[in-house]
């Protein structure tokens, strides 16, 4: 807990100039005892040690059963369930799913980035449970904080991409086809993976831990230097999350839009199918909104509170925001991969195989099935619906 007389130690309700809040850390205070005066100066000036110090309500937030145990819990939760949806996606893109094409590539990133992104938990989990203590070392913090960002927003980057190679599939199906090629989704994946590990880049170069005397903690990435929030992070987060969100998230509403617009307006196909495929449009785009639009919002009015009266009680929405937005790489597999009745249809055919059925059989079978489809939708280019389940 802070002293007494803390309006010497935390100038927040006193001086926005010391008001360094960011989206992510509260603010600390690098104060040297023995920097007052009088005799306290006196007695305090041997010590020369630094003592930091933060605000009454991070305080309480750190120690509170929200940051202890609700978000761990989830976390645990969204571990348990993602795990074996991704490694099951990943199985049939990489196995059964042939041949490659683009919306199976991006499909089989986005399974790779949730993956990556939920084996970066048990670090966050055991933190949070030890009562946001991070015991692993500061060079960890640094590489689990940059994983952990580079591989969310690379799951917003390549849910855009699967958005814009639906919306050209279903709104211009006949002349996306020299563009739609296993060539141009691998280079487009290669871009946001390396878009994403781009900008996590000056994660890496700072400190995010900080050792709490008074809570007898260390915390990761919860308390920043006032320094480093005065600097670049002021600047950082803002950037980042308008150039890995925002601008994805314009790029996403606008296919989504065309392509429902597009599914609704064509004259082919059944009522049944065509309202299938408008229902999958509207779930996949509702799902990506919900997952990670509140989290960026908050990220987005922190900075804007901050520059204005330097509140940092947005940065409590912020991270339960984001616990609550990782569900999203369990809601991942079933929207994209196990959505699909092809994917439905190989899953069958898996664990068919698995039962005792010819594997050869089943895989030539499965071929025929993808050959006949693919014929169908050469005699037939206006059947979009086909093409948004593809």
């Amino acid at each position: 807990m802070l002293p007494s007389n803390d309006t010497q130690n935390i100038a927040r309700s006193f001086s926005g100039f010391f008001v360094m809040v960011t989206d992510e850390p509260f603010e600390y205070l690098d104060v040297q005892e023995g920097s007052g005066s009088g005799f306290n100066d006196r007695e305090q000036r041997p010590v020369a040690k630094k003592h930091y110090y933060i605000s009454k309500e991070a305080s309480q937030f750190l120690t509170s059963h929200l940051a202890t145990v609700f978000i761990p819990t989830v976390y645990v939760l969204v571990f348990i369930i993602s795990v074996p949806l991704n490694l099951l996606a990943l199985f049939l893109f990489v196995h059964r799913i042939r041949p490659k094409k683009p919306a199976a590539i991006y499909m089989l990133n986005l399974a790779c980035a949730d993956l990556l992104f939920v084996l970066l938990l048990p670090f966050r989990i055991a933190y949070h449970y030890n009562g946001n203590n991070w015991i692993y070392g500061a060079g960890m913090c640094r590489i689990v904080t940059a994983a952990f960002y580079c591989n969310m927003y690379c799951s917003v980057l390549l849910i855009t991409c699967i958005a814009v190679d639906r919306f050209l599939a279903v709104v211009y199906p006949i002349d996306s086809l020299t563009w739609r090629s296993p060539r141009t989704a691998s280079v487009a994946c290669a871009a946001m993976w390396f878009l994403s590990i781009g900008g996590v880049m000056p994660l890496l170069a700072t400190e995010h831990t900080v050792h709490l005397d008074d809570l007898r903690i260390t915390t990761c990435h919860d308390v920043l230097d006032v320094e480093h929030l005065r600097g670049y992070y002021l600047y950082f987060f803002p950037v980042f999350c308008s150039l890995f969100f925002f601008i994805p998230f314009i790029f996403t509403t606008v296919c989504y839009i065309r392509i429902i617009q597009a599914l609704c307006a064509a004259g082919v196909g059944s009522s049944t199918q065509k309202s299938r495929a408008v229902a999958m449009a509207a779930t996949v785009f509702s799902v990506f909104a919900a997952c990670f639009a509140p989290t960026n919002i908050i990220l987005l009015t922190h900075y804007i509170g901050f520059a204005n009266t330097g509140e940092e009680g947005s940065y409590v929405a912020y991270l339960v925001a984001t616990c609550v937005g990782s569900v999203s790489c369990c809601i991942d597999p079933l929207v994209y991969y196990f959505g699909s009745s092809r994917c439905q249809k190989q899953i069958l055919t898996f664990f068919r195989c698995r039962s005792g059925s010819g594997d050869g059989h089943s895989q030539l079978s499965s071929g025929s099935t993808r050959s006949s489809k693919l014929e169908a939708f050469k005699s037939n280019l206006g059947d979009q619906y086909k093409q948004l389940m593809a």
